[in-house]
């Protein structure tokens, strides 16, 4: 009994029952005596013992209420968790659902919209392709046309040229032929004028005695005249360089030279 709580102690009358019979057979084996049942039908309890076994079990009672009562609040709780997680879940269900539709639709205008916008695409890029062939073909018809205007600009150019120079090879070969003449004319002339050149110097050379006495008798006329007028001033005496001077003064050395 000691060694248990006292909120127990009824609840060991099988277990003591067992141990006293153990107890009891080991004293009374030398007697021959075998007990084979021992039944504890009552236990007598000290007053205080009983009194606390009785505020134990009232309590325990009570406790075993209370636990039965959170227990059933517990499980309302649980329940209603339950019911609500489970609203929860087919609301989420039903949203998932709905999100699900409007992803397909969205998904559905997607593709729409992709189909058109490729149409479209497929419709530029035709039409851009067609421009750009016409621009083509217009650009290689420029070309051709360009290279046609080219082509004539430059023959025109050429026989423009072919004309200016077939003119100028013209009136350069004119113009030689007149030189020719020109300096035929000019050579006879200098020829002619080398003649009469010739001619004229033989004249001078015959009339070259003429001449230089003619000079001889100006100079001495000239000579004379500037004695008297030096003399009309009173005699003077120059000598040196000074008379030398004065005789090439009077008579000049062109006139020496020529004569």
């Amino acid at each position: 009994v000691y060694s248990v709580t006292h909120d127990r102690v009824n609840d060991l009358k099988e277990e003591f029952a067992i141990d006293m019979k153990a107890v009891l057979n080991e004293k009374f084996a030398r007697y021959g005596v075998q007990i084979l049942f021992v039944k504890v039908t009552d236990v007598k309890l000290p007053m205080e013992l009983m009194d606390r076994l009785e505020s134990t079990t009232a309590f325990k009672t009570k406790m075993g209420e209370t636990e039965k009562t959170h227990e059933n609040k517990v499980q309302i709780l649980r329940d209603k968790a339950i019911l609500d997680i489970e609203t929860i879940r087919k609301t989420n269900g039903r949203m998932v659902q709905e999100i699900q539709a409007e992803k397909e639709r969205y998904e559905i205008e997607r593709k729409e919209m992709e189909s058109v916008a490729r149409g479209e695409a497929k419709v530029e890029i035709a039409k851009q392709t067609r421009l750009a062939e016409v621009k083509l073909k217009t650009a290689q018809a420029n070309e051709v046309i360009a290279k046609i205007r080219a082509n004539e600009r430059a023959e025109s150019l050429i026989r423009s040229t072919e004309i200016a120079c077939q003119n100028k090879k013209i009136k350069a070969e004119k113009d030689a032929l007149v030189m020719i003449r020109k300096s035929e004319a000019v050579l006879q002339v200098a020829e002619w004028e080398s003649k009469a050149m010739i001619a004229s110097e033989k004249a001078e050379l015959d009339g070259a005695k003429a001449l230089k006495e003619k000079r001889s008798y100006e100079l001495e006329w000239k000579r004379l005249a500037i004695l008297k007028k030096v003399a009309g001033h009173g005699r003077k005496f120059i000598t040196d360089k000074e008379g030398e001077d004065l005789l090439n003064n009077m008579v000049p050395e062109s006139e020496l030279i020529v004569s």
